[in-house]
């Protein structure tokens, strides 16, 4: 499968889960009640959206490096914005699940976004284009977001 294939693919099932999620957070009007679940939901909703937006910034560029990599950037400190803040509420607070306490691990893989849009050669001893290993890191950081959504369906909410 061709890069260009591949991101065009995982923009669409990413912004198909984002309007998914929507969908579940309405219906669970229980989550709305507290900063931290409206954290926790929110986690999940960056977790779809931005990998989204990079996906539509790395068709976007096309030949233009630059372009991916300005998109990647912006969006991973975004990431790691607010990823930072949904961790910090939860630690406070004391709740959320395994998933919402590593979420330091979504930190860090936002970073390494942001490393690899900055410097690109730094993938260079992965034998993997820089946009390459940018795509297993998305996938990734979907996962960790599958992983908290879960979470939060079939664990009370207190």
């Amino acid at each position: 499968m061709s890069l260009e294939n591949f991101y065009e693919i995982l923009a669409g099932i990413c912004f198909a889960l984002t309007g998914l999620w929507w969908t579940v957070v309405e219906g669970r009007k229980d989550w709305q009640t507290t900063p931290e679940l409206r954290s926790l939901a929110g986690g999940v909703y960056a977790s779809f959206l931005l990998p989204g937006v990079m996906s539509l910034g790395a068709q976007i560029g096309g030949e233009n490096k630059l372009v991916w990599r300005s998109v990647f950037v912006i969006a991973a400190l975004t990431g790691m914005y607010f990823t930072t803040r949904l961790l910090a509420r939860v630690v406070r607070s004391g709740k959320g699940g395994g998933f919402a306490r590593s979420r330091w691990l979504v930190i860090l893989l936002y970073l390494l976004v942001l490393v690899l849009g900055v410097r690109p050669e730094l993938a260079a001893p992965s034998g993997l284009a820089p946009i390459q290993v940018e795509a297993f890191l998305l996938c990734i950081i979907i996962l960790m977001g599958h992983g908290l959504a879960w979470e939060m369906m079939t664990h009370s909410p207190e």
